[in-house]
């Protein structure tokens, strides 16, 4: 299902945090759950993912992860503040280590000047005594909708492993 490049990246994800005995968790809107898929995908994912979370939708967003309406209406879906929001939301009802967060416009409709198709915000909070926090912006253009999910996936695996490896 998941192409060598990605399963790659989650098995070394997912075999960082199995060492360090940390549980992720993911909060997916552009990709869908694709991140929290390819987690699981490995063999003994089952020993560090316990939830993930797809709140495409702002109900979704304010419901299941907390993002507050304030933020979603003031920020819009697809920013910086929600992402990490996201991720902390996710943090928090999974009470897992490090959360995964991803919202961004996947194309091939739904841009704006000032937020064009293929702009992705990727957060990560957590590691080991909860210690990162990073949100990284991408602009990965009019590549596709599947290629801008499947980029976006990339990217977010790596932030994870990278947070594993700052905190440990």
């Amino acid at each position: 299902m998941f192409d060598e490049e990605i399963m790659n990246a989650a098995t070394k994800l997912v075999n960082k945090a199995v060492a360090q005995d940390l549980w992720i968790t993911t909060a997916e809107s552009c990709t869908g759950g694709l991140i929290a898929g390819a987690l699981t995908s490995v063999s003994g994912a089952s020993n560090c993912v316990g939830a993930g979370y797809v709140t495409y939708s702002n109900e979704a967003k304010h419901h299941a992860l907390t993002v507050s309406l304030e933020t979603l209406n003031k920020f819009g879906a697809v920013s910086q503040e929600v992402a990490l929001d996201m991720a902390t939301g996710a943090l928090n009802v999974s009470n897992a280590d490090l959360a995964l967060a991803v919202t961004g416009i996947a194309g091939p409709g739904g841009g704006s000047r000032e937020k064009p198709v293929g702009l992705v915000y990727i957060a990560c909070v957590g590691g080991t005594n909860r210690q990162f926090s990073r949100i990284e912006r991408h602009e990965f253009g009019q590549i596709g909708r599947a290629a801008v999910r499947r980029e976006t996936v990339l990217q977010a695996l790596a932030l994870g492993l990278q947070a594993l490896e700052q905190t440990n």
